[in-house]
């Protein structure tokens, strides 16, 4: 049996190019039976669980595990963009000088003789540029990426159905479509229609979230782990006290939920 040749890292760590080198090696003839076997798609659920990793950490508000996280990041992209070099598809320097030269185009109040007096101008002129780039005709929801979370594109297509002035003359108006959704919901008769009218209600309450600066997903993130929070003390408190949780009565765990509340927040 041939014994693998041992590779050596050149160039300081630190350095972007070193990196990439890393990555070209890791796919080349004497790497890694694992990152050679790779391709974009078989890459696709480990691209989506690092960006979660990062919402985490942002999440969190600890630098050194944002630091840790972007990395994994990066390690993503770059190990995308190697596998289309492998593949003559591009490189990671015609990534870098792409997202480089929209950055300059889609910024003429920094870049060139455009002007901007605030974030609000910004977005607008951002629109304004991104039609131009489109193709005729194209719907200004087209390129939004359909495999987002559900609540992330719903925030997204309504934040763009906005910028084209499609919007509640006041917050208001928001709030009395979600009363409005949920008077719906109470007449629908069939399970369909059930679902029907909750996914209204869902992107409604969307609406309403943009209108307040709310991030819909971050705030049903923060929802999420606040309930795991107070429910898995309430699971410790019952072992404390030798309860099974399942035999409580719904005012017991009621009680138990209220001092999980006062336990934890």
């Amino acid at each position: 049996m041939k014994k693998q040749a041992r590779l050596t890292v050149t160039g300081d760590l630190n350095k972007f190019d070193t990196f990439t080198d890393i990555i070209a090696k890791l796919r080349g003839p004497d790497g890694c039976p694992w990152d050679k076997e790779q391709t974009h798609q078989s890459l696709r659920e480990n691209l989506l669980s690092e960006s979660y990793e990062v919402l985490d950490a942002l999440d969190s508000g600890e630098p050194a595990k944002l630091q840790e996280e972007l990395g994994d990041l990066l390690l993503q992209i770059v190990l995308q963009a190697q596998i289309a070099v492998d593949s003559s598809e591009f490189k990671i320097d015609d990534v870098i000088k792409g997202i480089a030269e929209k950055i300059i185009r889609r910024h003429p109040h920094i870049f060139g003789t455009g002007k901007a007096k605030d974030a609000d101008e910004v977005m607008h002129n951002w629109e304004d540029l991104k039609r131009k780039e489109r193709e005729e005709g194209a719907s200004i929801l087209s390129t939004v990426p359909k495999a987002m979370p559900a609540l992330a594109y719903a925030l997204e297509i309504s934040r763009r159905a906005v910028r084209v002035g499609f919007e509640w003359p006041d917050v208001e108006g928001v709030i009395d479509k979600v009363l409005e959704e949920v008077r719906e919901i109470k007449k629908a008769d069939s399970p369909q229609e059930k679902a029907l009218e909750f996914g209204d209600l869902l992107f409604t309450l969307v609406n309403y979230a943009r209108w307040e600066g709310i991030d819909a997903e971050s705030a049903l993130r923060e929802a999420n782990i606040k309930f795991f929070t107070r429910f898995t003390y309430m699971e410790k408190l019952c072992h404390e006290r030798g309860l099974s949780f399942d035999k409580l009565t719904f005012d017991a765990q009621n009680e138990l939920w209220d001092e999980a509340k006062r336990g934890v927040g």
